[in-house]
């Protein structure tokens, strides 16, 4: 079974904290948030070579505006640029964590 999202944390400037019901906790940098968004406009930007953010001639300083749950399998994020089509799947999110940790991901049951 998937780990359920017990809890998320946001520090708007800062970082956003995923808690799971596994006692695993996934914290993330907005900066790096930002740059990973998994909408298709950024996903193409990331597969020509190029940077989904930051985008020449926009901030480089990056905050998040607002943040909802989209239904019970992620959230949707709306940056300080304007940004705000990607939805941050909680499965996803979790990988990226674990593959930061230099850790094998736990084998779900």
């Amino acid at each position: 079974m998937t780990p359920s999202v017990t809890d998320v944390s946001i520090e708007r400037g800062e970082s956003v904290t995923i808690s799971f019901d596994d006692d695993i906790v996934c914290i993330f940098a907005v900066g790096d948030l930002r740059a990973a968004c998994p909408c298709a406009t950024c996903r193409g930007f990331r597969e020509r070579g190029d940077d989904a953010w930051p985008r020449p001639g926009h901030p480089t300083n990056i905050s998040i505006t607002n943040a909802e749950f989209a239904g019970a399998w992620g959230m949707s994020i709306s940056w300080s640029d304007g940004h705000d089509t990607g939805i941050y799947a909680w499965a996803s999110l979790r990988q990226w964590w674990f593959d930061s940790q230099n850790e094998p991901p736990r084998q779900e049951a």
